[in-house]
């Protein structure tokens, strides 16, 4: 039997489950989901799709350091060329479509959001393709002068990455008062 008193803040675990999602992490999401009238889904199955394709396009660093043992510079392996993420979000929106599905194809815009943007983020001071294969040419905003040993130095020294640091914190500061507002709400979070 339950003796925790009824408090008129406090949710059950069913409307828990309920509350909208007020972050600012979220509103693109819900916006798009509201607009393409998708069913809800799983707010864990949205954030797990932007983690996995925000650190999608890095995954040649296993080919690169164990197979190339770094010959060639792992933003020319096709998972950092953008004409290949086009194609396949071309072909997955396509099917969507086609199927008439709506909740996948929010899946496959926000997975293809978070690829563009780990792009875009590498374009700071990483060459990428953004023209291949009709263009062999790397683009950057910004170089990363050689200046220290062991070379990882001059990326962590070098102020693009505290530009990198600063966008972690802020999506940390966007996520945490959400949930400590629906912890007031609710109670504790966690077990």
């Amino acid at each position: 039997m339950n003796t925790e008193p009824e408090h008129p803040l406090r949710l059950s675990e069913s409307q828990r489950r309920n509350v909208p999602c007020s972050s600012p992490i979220c509103l693109p999401v819900t916006s798009l989901q509201k607009a393409l009238r998708a069913p809800e889904s799983s707010p864990k199955l949205y954030m797990a799709t932007g983690l996995v394709a925000s650190i999608l396009p890095d995954t040649d660093l296993i080919y690169f350091f164990l197979i190339d043992h770094r010959l060639h510079h792992h933003h020319t392996y096709w998972t950092h060329l953008p004409v290949f993420w086009v194609s396949i979000l071309a072909l997955a929106i396509t099917s969507c479509l086609l199927m008439k599905k709506r909740a996948p194809l929010l899946l496959v815009l926000l997975f293809g959001v978070n690829i563009v943007l780990h792009l875009a983020l590498d374009s700071i001071v990483g060459d990428i393709w953004w023209l291949a294969p009709f263009l062999n040419k790397p683009f950057a905003m910004f170089s990363v002068p050689a200046q220290y040993s062991p070379w990882y130095l001059n990326f962590i020294l070098h102020w693009s990455f505290w530009l990198e640091i600063a966008i972690t914190f802020a999506a940390y500061a966007a996520w945490r008062p959400n949930r400590v507002a629906i912890s007031l709400q609710t109670g504790p979070v966690g077990p």
